[in-house]
């Protein structure tokens, strides 16, 4: 070998590692014009410098030319079409080398492994066992064991085991850390155990794959008795042990780990940070979540989008979405996962407006979006119950493929669910190729949502039995359902079964249905009953359920336990106030709502004031009551007046207690002609076209005349009309509402 040779080759990999082509290119000239015969040293350096450059072209040409090729020259060549997944031209290259040696075979197994060529992978094995099993080497075993292991081949697998210690390498720790991940991943965690315990020698590399595959199968003690009693650790060790523990639910022992990292002084990587935000995030700790943050600025690792986008993630969880937002705003670089976790942010936080804009905003950043980001952006339609936004998505999943994704689905699903368009639900629930029990629950809350009993129960019983676990979602559901329908009994057996024979803790929103199940049927004191045998109280949801349970059936004792429990629990909402105060106005009892509002006075608790809007092409039409600021009031009152004579004569009787002022009859029916709902509701008649449903959108709870003149309307004007209520969805349709007239 010349000093000149080893001069260009010095040469060739200052160009490599500047990814400097044209450099590259001209020491090729220089080589040519100053070596006669270059030797096949220098010019099998060449192909490399071209392979790592990118340019397959002048590698294969610089091959062509070497008068006779060695075998470093043949696997210079291979591996270039190996690593590009070239592999018609790899298996061409491979045929015809004279002679192979161990990276050989090697790059030809791997080289169908990586591009999904999994069979012709094992084919290339067994013909290398067969004619040069004397060129096996680590590195054919351990891609051997990656591939089974992501193929989930496990009889194949095993084999493979066998063949290693046939041939000597059970006692290598190369080929051990592949073979016991494989172990792991395939669930065989106790083969996986039973190998590392036999192991003469384990190096950290081992260590820490035992640890991933007993934290992955739940394992924890054992991955705490294993990671303590190391006699070496590095900083993979104890992220490893962060990352399994926050996985495995024990978010604070994640964070008190990544404390005793630190104070042990080992190196944080993007893993371990994002590992312990995560932690925070389900903790709901902001406070040392705010403390990892200020750790991470001092770090080189504040501009990393990793954790950045884990920060994101962690402030929204901790409901703090404005530092949420200033992360991102400051992020230097973002990708997918960025976007994606403040679309998400904002979602969790009931921001869905702002997520539908960023998810605009990622696109016009020229970020395409996964499935996981579409899915979740289309959930954020179906919270807003903007089904014209989310039918764009719908075709936008349609137009990248990303339909297939059960992610999609299921938001589809539940979009089109809670727009009140079951059959396009339905219809898309059953050309979905795989269900899961999120779809089956996705149309199952559709049709809860909707009054739909019948079918829902229906639905669920054939999850049941085609043996798909119900989660506690589910149960909301059908629960929902049954109270809908009035099956008392039939839903406090399903509550029963939930707790019995699923396993499933109930949480606030369990409680609440059964609250509703009772309340609805008028078993008012049953009610009272379940909630004072009950592990914890009701959330504001369950007694604000039991209040309204109360209006409904006209009972002023667990009304007035009901509202008073709900003002202890949330003093400056001023729903129960309201609610109890439409219970004293259907009774006529006028000085006790005089007695209530001067509460709220000196409470200062103030009433939201109430809004309905409606979008019509592009635009959102906002109305407040008695409102005088549409551009549209003539035409909009002129429908109201007509819809009133049309509703007397159908026989509306306009509810007074809708009223909480003690005015004039006339001016209570007045009061209540103008509310924004029916304003909105007016609006939709005049501009929406026919056949298309109207879909208005109440920042509080529809008042009892609103709701039942809506009927009528529906009923007068043949049309659908959909209201989502601070409460729930309504569908309006054929003079009855989907809420069976409970709310």
């Amino acid at each position: 070998m010349s000093s000149s040779s080893n001069y260009y080759v010095s040469l060739l990999k200052l160009c490599c590692e500047s990814q400097n082509q044209t450099q590259a290119k001209k020491l090729h000239c220089l080589i040519l014009k100053t070596i006669t015969h270059p030797e096949n040293f220098l010019l099998n350096n060449l192909i490399s410098t071209y392979s790592k450059l990118g340019n397959l072209a002048y590698a294969h040409r610089v091959f062509d030319h070497i008068p006779q090729p060695n075998l470093f020259s043949w696997n210079a060549i291979l591996s270039i079409y190996s690593k590009l997944g070239r592999l018609s031209q790899m298996q061409q290259i491979f045929d015809l080398m004279p002679f192979r040696d161990g990276a050989s075979w090697n790059l030809a197994i791997s080289g169908y492994a990586n591009y999904g060529s999994s069979t012709d992978a094992v084919g290339v094995y067994k013909l290398m066992l067969k004619d040069a099993a004397m060129n096996l080497n680590q590195i054919t075993f351990s891609t051997m064991l990656i591939l089974c292991s992501n193929c989930r081949w496990m009889d194949l697998g095993r084999q493979i085991h066998g063949q290693i210690l046939k041939f000597g390498f059970g006692s290598y720790v190369f080929v051990g850390s592949p073979l016991m991940d494989m172990y792991a991943k395939l669930g065989l965690i106790y083969d996986a155990k039973q190998y590392y315990d036999e192991m003469p020698e384990r190096n950290v590399v081992m260590c820490n794959t035992m640890i991933i595959g007993l934290m992955r199968r739940g394992m924890v003690e054992e991955s705490k008795r294993l990671f303590h009693g190391l006699k070496e650790r590095d900083s993979i060790s104890w992220t490893t042990m962060i990352s399994g523990l926050m996985q495995n639910g024990m978010g604070r022992e994640a964070v008190d780990m990544f404390r005793e990292m630190r104070l042990a002084g080992f190196t944080m990587d993007q893993f371990t940070f994002g590992s312990v935000l995560t932690a925070c995030g389900s903790l709901l700790a902001l406070g040392e979540g705010k403390q990892i943050h200020a750790y991470v600025i001092r770090t080189d690792h504040k501009d990393n989008v990793f954790v950045g986008s884990a920060l994101v993630d962690m402030y929204s969880k901790c409901k703090s979405i404005k530092s949420a937002e200033t992360v991102f705003e400051r992020m230097t670089q973002k990708n997918v996962v960025s976007w994606t976790a403040m679309l998400v942010g904002y979602g969790q936080n009931g921001f869905s407006e702002e997520a539908v804009k960023i998810f605009f905003e990622m696109q016009r950043n020229g970020v395409e979006p996964d499935d996981f980001t579409l899915g979740s952006v289309i959930s954020s339609c179906a919270n807003l119950a903007s089904l014209e936004e989310g039918a764009q998505f719908h075709c936008q999943a349609l137009v990248s493929g990303l339909i297939s994704f059960i992610t999609v689905s299921n938001a589809l699903i539940t979009l089109y669910g809670k727009c009140g368009s079951m059959e396009d639900s339905y219809r898309l629930f059953v050309e979905m190729n795989t269900r899961d029990e999120v779809s089956w629950t996705a149309l199952l809350a559709g049709y809860a949502q909707f009054g739909k009993a019948n079918e829902t129960i229906d639905l669920f019983e054939r999850m049941l039995a085609i043996g798909l676990k119900p989660d506690g979602v589910t149960f909301i559901g059908v629960l929902s359902a049954c109270s809908r329908a009035g099956l008392v009994e039939k839903g406090l057996q399903y509550f029963e079964s939930m707790i019995k024979e699923q396993g499933i803790i109930p949480i606030p929103d369990h409680y609440t249905c059964i609250i509703d199940l009772l309340g609805r049927a008028g078993r008012l004191e049953e009610a009272r009953n379940f909630i004072n045998k009950m592990p914890c109280h009701p959330d504001v949801v369950g007694w604000a359920t039991l209040l309204s349970s109360c209006r409904v059936h006209g009972d002023m004792e667990i009304g007035k336990w009901a509202a008073d429990s709900l003002i202890e629990l949330e003093p400056q909402n001023p729903a129960s106030y309201v609610l109890l105060s439409s219970l004293y106005a259907a009774k006529g009892k006028w000085n006790e709502v005089a007695q209530l509002r001067r509460g709220m006075r000196d409470k200062r608790v103030k009433k939201e004031p109430g809004y309905s809007w409606i979008k019509y092409k592009g635009k959102v039409h906002v109305f407040s009551a008695d409102d005088q600021s549409s551009p549209f009031l003539g035409q909009i009152y002129a429908e109201l007046e007509k819809l009133n004579c049309k509703m007397i004569e159908e026989g509306y009787i306009p509810d007074m207690s809708s009223v909480l002022h003690d005015v004039e009859e006339s001016e209570k029916i007045k009061m209540l002609n103008h509310h924004s709902e029916k304003l909105a509701i007016a609006f939709g008649l005049i501009f929406v076209p026919l056949g298309l449903p109207i879909r208005v959108i109440k920042n509080l709870r529809i008042c009892g005349d609103c709701h039942n003149a809506t009927k009528f309307i529906s009923k007068i004007t043949q049309r659908e009309i959909l209201v989502r209520d601070a409460v729930r969805f309504h569908l309006f349709k054929d003079g009855t509402c989907s809420c069976g007239d409970f709310w």
